[in-house]
């Protein structure tokens, strides 16, 4: 055996690693990390096919949104944003979201082409952010990308709960409403905001790239 397997691994590896390992332990980033278990739970619940499993696989649904809005809260107000935090948290929400649309494809609930589409502007936002992020332009969510989530996430909880109820107010009988109908409308409102949003960012990964380049230009037009 080699002498340098024996070695101990010098300081700076031990120092990331102890980092990353902090990472993984504060308290954001294991909300994130929760979010991620909670994933398989919904659909084992939802997979059960009954009204009262689809109420309660939303309810975790709806639990897990909420960690997602709180672990970015901890994490600015402790101080706690990590490199960690942002590779998982995006990860986290998306897993989730696309892991119980593509659940609810084959139960009829969503059709099988609004996923494909929901799931290409998602690869599409998130190279374009990938790459204008390796070139040290940040391209930040625009309104239609917050509104789409809103609508989407409100709709999806709809898909899960999945049957026919009766609404009533007091003084008003809304009759039996088909919280599918529901949740299928309010997703293809959310395609809208989806594809709206994934213009606006191309527009702005284009101006960012332009505006870079002509900094460069500029730059070297005065060290001329």
């Amino acid at each position: 055996m080699d002498t340098a397997d024996l070695e101990p691994p010098p300081p700076s590896t031990r120092r990331r690693r102890r980092m990353l390992t902090e990472d993984a332990l504060n308290l954001p980033n294991v909300l994130t990390m929760l979010r991620v278990v909670m994933i398989p739970f919904c659909l084992w619940l939802l997979d059960k096919d009954t009204p009262k499993d689809g109420f309660w696989s939303a309810i975790v649904f709806t639990a897990a949104a909420l960690t997602d809005m709180l672990d970015g809260y901890l994490a600015r107000k402790l101080g706690l944003v990590s490199v960690l935090g942002k590779l998982l948290d995006p990860l986290a929400d998306k897993l989730i979201v696309m892991a119980t649309l593509v659940w609810m494809v084959p139960m009829g609930r969503i059709p099988a082409w609004v996923v494909v589409v929901l799931l290409g502007r998602e690869f599409t936002v998130t190279a374009l952010r990938s790459v204008a992020a390796s070139e040290g332009v940040v391209i930040a969510a625009g309104q239609e990308g917050k509104i789409k989530n809103a609508l989407q996430m409100i709709g999806i909880i709809t898909l899960l709960i999945g049957y026919p109820f009766h609404l009533s107010y007091p003084g008003i009988d809304l009759g039996v409403v088909d919280l599918v109908h529901v949740g299928r409308m309010l997703v293809y409102l959310s395609l809208v905001f989806s594809v709206a949003s994934m213009a606006q960012y191309v527009r702005l990964f284009g101006a960012a790239v332009e505006a870079k380049e002509k900094k460069i230009r500029a730059a070297l037009g005065e060290d001329r």
